[in-house]
């Protein structure tokens, strides 16, 4: 099999972490999310009492914060190399900057738009809000609302680049992990 870059998304608490682990324990190469390292820095190198929200709007400079997002995810889907023709798994891919931009209302230059045109995924799984299983922690501050309003950003902004999601379903890790596989035809 060819290499394959495979995105996992979804809204905060949705069980995205959970999926990349066992894929992980599975054998299989993942990128990780570079939001949660991210946002622990920020928060050493800030005042932790001020992330109130997520850091992308609790940082003293979003622009700059979204752009080492941005910049981050590139370098992850230029490492693809690494991985010598087996799938790569994605915590998150780069059109998420967008969504998240877009959720919260911030405005990009153009080079965020040509960074999701020019860096194309395989395949993009999208894991649905679950209140059952959503909790906030330190580096989650939505409520399962915004996660909700998220998930509709992360839905838009994927289709408006012309990916066909796959909607993962709602049920246990285990099932949720040989859903993608057997989609992915790894089974």
């Amino acid at each position: 099999m060819n290499t394959t870059r495979v995105v996992i998304s979804g809204g905060p608490g949705t069980g995205k972490t959970s999926v990349i682990k066992m894929l992980e324990e599975s054998g299989f190469f993942c990128f990780h999310e570079i939001i949660r390292s991210m946002t622990s820095n920020a928060k050493k190198e800030g005042n932790p009492e001020a992330f109130v929200s997520n850091p992308i709007v609790s940082v003293s400079n979003p622009a700059e914060f979204n752009e080492m997002i941005l910049q981050g995810r590139i370098d992850q889907f230029k490492r693809l190399s690494e991985v010598k023709g087996r799938p790569a798994f994605y915590d998150r891919g780069i059109p998420d900057v967008l969504a998240y931009m877009d959720f919260f209302g911030q405005s990009y230059e153009d080079h965020f738009v040509s960074a999701c045109k020019t860096h194309l995924y395989d395949t993009v799984f999208l894991l649905p809000p679950w209140k059952e299983i959503y909790v906030s922690d330190n580096e989650r501050f939505e409520s399962f609302e915004e996660a909700v309003q998220v998930h509709e950003h992360l839905e838009r902004t994927y289709r408006r680049f012309g990916y066909d999601i796959v909607m993962v379903p709602l049920t246990n890790v285990e099932e949720r992990l040989a859903f993608i596989l057997n989609r992915l035809k790894l089974q």
